[in-house]
């Protein structure tokens, strides 16, 4: 019961707030050219949101990350929580890639390209393809990147198979890829659930990757997957 109080109350937080706030940020955002505002608002709000649901972040490993450097962040994914609670974690700056239909709304689609989103058809093996090399020509800029390597939520909270793309991607740019492993996010909220009971996830960080001491895409694959699993209970690895 009280996780759909809180989920109720988080949906009229976001309804109260966002527009208001969209009001401000997104012409700012429009007439300067610049996104950081409208960025550091939305991190604002994740952190509200979860605040809201009663969800409690633990961080592990931070602390490895170079906060001028750029990486790669490939984490497991089993809820809809793990965005808001990976995104404002990050030091700098992070794009994501995000499916295309959310292009369709006109303002939306402006502040996705000026926030550098990068868009993706998973059905379509070539736009696949052109949205990796558009994730690259994001990193150029100095923007992080997060990454599901697993395309999408696990049902069960075991790592899923990984797709080709994020590794492609890691070793044309050379960029560092910090594996990622969330924990606590299946229990709040799994996949195909609409409420959040609150809780706590814990986050680890594990230590970068450098693609370039991988002789190939799938031993870099390999490596990524092995990290991530690690730190999975017993019962899910």
């Amino acid at each position: 019961m009280m996780g759909r109080v809180r989920t109720i109350l988080a949906l009229i937080f976001l309804v109260l707030v966002v527009p208001p706030a969209a009001l401000v940020a997104f012409p700012w955002t429009f007439l300067s050219g610049k996104i950081n505002f409208l960025y550091w608002i939305a991190m604002k709000i994740m952190r509200a949101g979860l605040w809201l649901i009663g969800a409690r972040v633990k961080v592990d490993g931070l602390d490895r990350i170079q906060p001028e450097g750029t990486y790669i962040f490939m984490s497991n994914h089993v809820s809809n929580m793990d965005p808001p609670i990976l995104m404002p974690l990050i030091p700098r700056r992070t794009s994501f890639l995000a499916k295309q239909t959310v292009w369709k709304i006109p303002i939306v689609a402006q502040a996705l390209d000026m926030a550098s989103i990068v868009p993706v058809v998973r059905e379509n093996r070539e736009a696949a393809i052109q949205s990796i090399r558009r994730a690259g020509e994001v990193m150029q800029q100095g923007i992080n990147m997060v990454v599901y390597p697993e395309g999408t939520r696990s049902r069960d909270g075991r790592l899923q198979p990984f797709k080709k793309g994020p590794f492609h991607l890691a070793i044309e740019t050379g960029t560092p890829v910090i594996p990622v492993t969330i924990l606590g996010t299946y229990e709040m909220m799994p996949k195909n659930s609409m409420i959040c009971k609150g809780g706590t996830a814990t986050v680890v960080f594990h230590p970068p990757l450098d693609p370039k001491t991988f002789s190939s895409r799938e031993d870099l694959m390999e490596a990524v997957h092995d990290v991530i699993n690690s730190s999975l209970p017993q019962e899910r690895q």
